[in-house]
């Protein structure tokens, strides 16, 4: 009998054990289990105003430079439970360029699935008023990835590429776009801009694109007030049509290079260059900045008038007052003139 007993304890203990073990590995199953679903649902980013934040991951980035950055930037909730998920998908193994916007309340799987998948939000490139394509690459490279050297050596490179193909303009682009595809991207826009319409009524002046783009660039410089445009334009074409010169001050300062002249004299006049048009009839051999959409349509839908002359309004407002002969422009320059002296601008 006692044979019996020490047995079925043996038996019993052996129950209890395998019992233990059980409890033990589901015990730490249901932890694991736990552990996955809270580090994968969690919501790993915290914003301090709720408004999402951006990650800029640069070309040729690794994962610690991704952790890094996203650990600088104060929103990340846990790196360990960021740790985890990105180790479990692959994520170091698959890192992805560009601008990725960090939005409060995220999930670690969404964060993770944003990254690895190089789901981008796009970056709003916006330009206008720019000078020439120095401005131009400057203004660029603070909006996506590529620096202003590589996009002006990418436009340098290619001989039928100038100011003209830039239409001004708000665009989406991808953070991590280079110079090549900031070209292409622009070089299509430019195509879609010149639609049938507007090369028809480039045709009906007797202008090819680039030519509007080029008298759109001083008509740009010759006015701020859009309403004048077309009326300015309107001069223009009267002069080019009977062989005038332009005689546009706005192109002796950018042949003087010195864009701080607020008043053209007889000296700018002089100057020898293919951009004096007082000195050259005709167009000048390219723009003078990068044409604004308004200044391109004023020129395309200019004013059909009889003025050749036009000047700044002795206001000083920025208005012009617009003349049919030389005697009455000669007026209205001697009071702008007036105008000038009585407020100290003499150069």
């Amino acid at each position: 009998m006692t044979g019996y007993k020490s047995t079925y304890n043996r038996k019993n203990k052996g129950r209890r054990v395998l019992l233990g073990i059980i409890v033990i590995a589901v015990a730490i199953t249901a932890f694991i289990l736990i552990r996955d679903y809270i580090y994968v649902s969690m919501s790993i980013i915290k914003t301090t105003d709720g408004k999402g934040v951006s990650l800029y991951i640069p070309t040729g980035s690794d994962y610690q430079y991704v952790k890094n950055e996203i650990g600088s930037l104060g929103v990340l909730r846990s790196k360990r439970a960021f740790n985890w998920m990105a180790e479990r998908t692959g994520y170091p193994d698959d890192v992805h360029p560009g601008r990725y916007l960090l939005t409060d309340g995220m999930t670690n799987q969404e964060l993770i699935n944003m990254l690895r998948y190089g789901h981008q939000t796009p970056v709003k490139v916006v330009f206008n008023n720019m000078r020439n394509v120095e401005y131009l690459a400057s203004r660029i490279s603070r909006q996506i990835e590529a620096d202003s050297t590589s996009i002006i050596n990418a436009i340098k490179a290619c001989d039928t590429i100038d100011e003209t193909i830039f239409i001004p303009n708000t665009y989406e682009f991808y953070w991590n776009t280079d110079a090549q595809g900031f070209l292409c991207r622009m070089a299509s826009e430019y195509r879609q801009f010149w639609n049938e319409s507007r090369k028809k009524k480039a045709k009906d002046k007797k202008l090819s694109p680039r030519e509007v783009s080029i008298l759109a660039s001083i008509v740009d410089r010759e006015t701020a007030k859009s309403s004048e445009m077309p009326a300015i334009a309107g001069v223009y074409l009267n002069r080019l049509k009977i062989h005038w010169p332009l005689q546009a001050d706005p192109t002796l300062i950018y042949a003087a290079g010195d864009y701080s002249i607020k008043r053209v004299l007889n000296v700018h006049k002089k100057i020898d260059s293919p951009y004096n048009t007082y000195k050259y009839a005709g167009l000048p051999p390219g723009p003078i900045c990068i044409p604004s959409i308004a200044a391109i349509d004023a020129v395309l839908n200019a004013e059909n008038h009889k003025y050749f002359y036009f000047c700044a309004k002795d206001d000083l407002s920025g208005y012009h007052v617009f003349a049919r002969t030389m005697e009455e422009h000669n007026r209205n320059a001697a009071k702008y003139r007036k105008a000038l002296n009585n407020n100290k601008v003499y150069k």
